[in-house]
């Protein structure tokens, strides 16, 4: 047993010393890549000075010259037109991405080589979409049961209920409303279909705004004939009674409900001069994301970073060749 126990207790110390050896190894290695890259820096100081400074100088004009812009326009698809709205902006979108001018042009878009992107998305305001449908709330909860509801809120299918969707393009420089929001939105608004629904729906909004006013007109009329009678019956000593069949309070309901539905329709007429309506647009928002403006600290890094790669390689190759000669 003791002899076993000794070869056990040797041949862990030659582990031990073995891998302390090897940390050892590694340690020094470390410090050896530390000192050849000192060296390497000190041997080509000259070069990485001037690549830094040619990175730092290319990268001051790229900024100074390459300006990208953000633009935003808030719509609402009118008259079930969402599905109609995305297809036309990715179909401007692929247009832009082709570079095909002389559709661009065609549709009134100036300066339309400086454009980059546009996208449309729904602008998720989960709250409406709810007051607006208790359907739209069991809607959700049933679609939520295979999956998670942001997912859900974010779906295709959802967006087609939200009443806001944004547009957003991206242009090279500064733009106004007269060279892309306007040509966008009459483009959008080309439609011979949605114009004849657009006609219809204006028409029954109007009929409807006119049946309400007469409605709570009338019901004004009953109202002050009551106020009316009531006033006169009160300067007498006589007792009145109220005939429960006069429903006073359905009456005022009603009228409360029509005037809140007045209000409704008369906004809903106003959103609906346009198949597309646009509520609010935003110009020149300047892009900093990516690289836009960060080209002083890129280039610089990448200048020298490639040289150092060119060099690695160099090195590699020649232990190679040398290793080949070797043998």
């Amino acid at each position: 047993m003791s002899n076993n126990q000794q070869i056990n207790s040797d041949n862990q110390e030659v582990n031990l010393t073995q891998v302390s050896k090897k940390i050892g190894e590694m340690v020094q290695l470390f410090f050896d890549k530390i000192f050849d890259a000192i060296l390497f820096f000190k041997r080509n100081i000259i070069i990485i000075v001037i690549l830094f400074i040619l990175g730092v100088g290319l990268g001051f004009y790229k900024d100074k010259t390459t300006k990208v812009y953000n633009h935003e326009i808030i719509v609402i698809p009118n008259f079930n037109s969402v599905d109609y709205l995305y297809s036309k902006v990715k179909l401007i979108d692929s247009k832009i991405r082709e570079q095909d001018q002389s559709f661009l042009d065609k549709i009134g878009l100036k300066d339309s080589d400086k454009m980059i992107k546009i996208d449309v998305e729904p602008i998720i305001d989960v709250y409406k979409l709810i007051n607006k449908n208790e359907e739209n709330l069991e809607m959700i909860k049933l679609l939520s049961e295979d999956g998670s509801t942001a997912k859900i809120l974010e779906d295709n299918i959802t967006s087609k209920n939200y009443k806001y969707h944004l547009i957003t393009f991206s242009t090279v420089e500064a733009t106004d409303v007269n060279k892309t929001v306007q040509p966008i939105l009459d483009y959008l608004n080309k439609n011979d279909y949605y114009k004849k629904i657009q006609k219809e729906r204006l028409g029954g909004i109007a009929l409807k705004v006119k049946t309400n006013e007469e409605t709570i007109g009338q019901i004004n009329s009953i109202l002050n004939q009551f106020s009316g009678f009531i006033g006169a019956n009160q300067k007498s000593d006589k007792l009145i009674y109220y005939n429960e069949n006069m429903q006073l309070n359905d009456i005022i309901k009603t009228k409360d409900q029509l005037t809140q539905e007045l209000g409704g329709l008369k906004e809903e007429f106003q959103n609906s001069d346009k198949i597309i309506k646009d509520n609010s647009t935003i110009l020149n928002i300047k892009n900093v994301k990516s690289l836009n403006g960060k080209f002083k600290l890129v280039l610089p890094i990448l200048f020298i970073g490639i040289f150092i790669a060119i060099n690695i390689f160099m090195s590699f190759y020649k232990k190679q060749m040398t290793k080949r000669n070797l043998a």
